[in-house]
């Protein structure tokens, strides 16, 4: 990626609007650029630079490349220099298999116990992405994905249950975005979205396993071939 144009995709951000100590911010920040692919798998992240773009000191943003290092999101190589992680398909399918396994188990239980409540939050949802969609606001609609997901998590009452699949499905999650500008993709996305959530409003687990299933299947189905197409974005050692 050209240094000068993930500088201007940076400049639409700032560590303002995250929160935290400045540290934290930092890191947030970076996450946040990494995740949506603004540094691409295997881009340098040269210290200095991001400190003077940032207008902090060296010392936050190597607190930030530890944690981000942590998660999986950057190879810090002694002599050689900070990286964006390149994509594992190893770890792709782990984090999807992980992910479904919790998923599918949050989206039976829920199914066979949904309150009205419930159902009026996911059908609202539902509607949000709806019009997000008509909007064209697709970053909008994503959002309002993730929000559909966390909602089924949240219903089973497990308060560990969310963080233990959001920090699962981040690697995946980052992967996913190269899927995001695939032509009808989204519009299958809310297909699939109004499957799951007429399953849980018909009150039927098996079902609502089904499409939930088939759901989060579709990511591998989509990525192993950029696996082969763009191999420049995949860690294959």
């Amino acid at each position: 990626m050209d240094p000068s144009e993930t500088s201007d995709q940076m400049k639409t951000r700032s560590i303002e609007d995250f929160s935290g100590s400045l540290a934290n911010r930092v890191h947030l920040f970076l996450k946040d650029a990494i995740m949506s692919l603004d540094y691409a798998p295997g881009d340098i992240l040269r210290k200095n630079d991001i400190a003077a773009e940032l207008g902090v000191s060296r010392s936050p943003v190597s607190e930030a490349f530890a944690k981000l290092a942590s998660e999986g999101l950057v190879e810090i190589i002694p002599q050689s220099g900070t990286y964006v992680s390149r994509f594992s398909m190893d770890e792709i399918r782990e984090g999807t298999f992980i992910r479904a396994a919790l998923e599918l188990a949050a989206v039976e239980k829920i199914t066979a116990e949904r309150t009205d409540e419930q159902l009026t939050l996911l059908n609202r949802n539902l509607r949000m992405q709806e019009i997000l969609l008509q909007d064209g606001d697709i970053p909008g609609f994503y959002r309002a994905d993730e929000e559909m997901h966390a909602l089924i998590l949240s219903f089973t009452g497990y308060r560990r249950l969310a963080k233990l699949a959001e920090s699962t499905w981040l690697l995946v999650n980052r992967a996913r975005q190269l899927i995001l500008p695939t032509p009808g993709r989204v519009q299958e996305t809310l297909k699939e979205h109004t499957a799951i959530v007429q399953a849980i409003r018909d009150g039927d687990p098996a079902t609502a396993r089904i499409t939930t299933a088939d759901h989060l299947g579709q990511l591998i189905k989509r990525l192993e071939p950029l696996e082969r197409d763009r191999p420049e974005l995949f860690d294959n050692t």
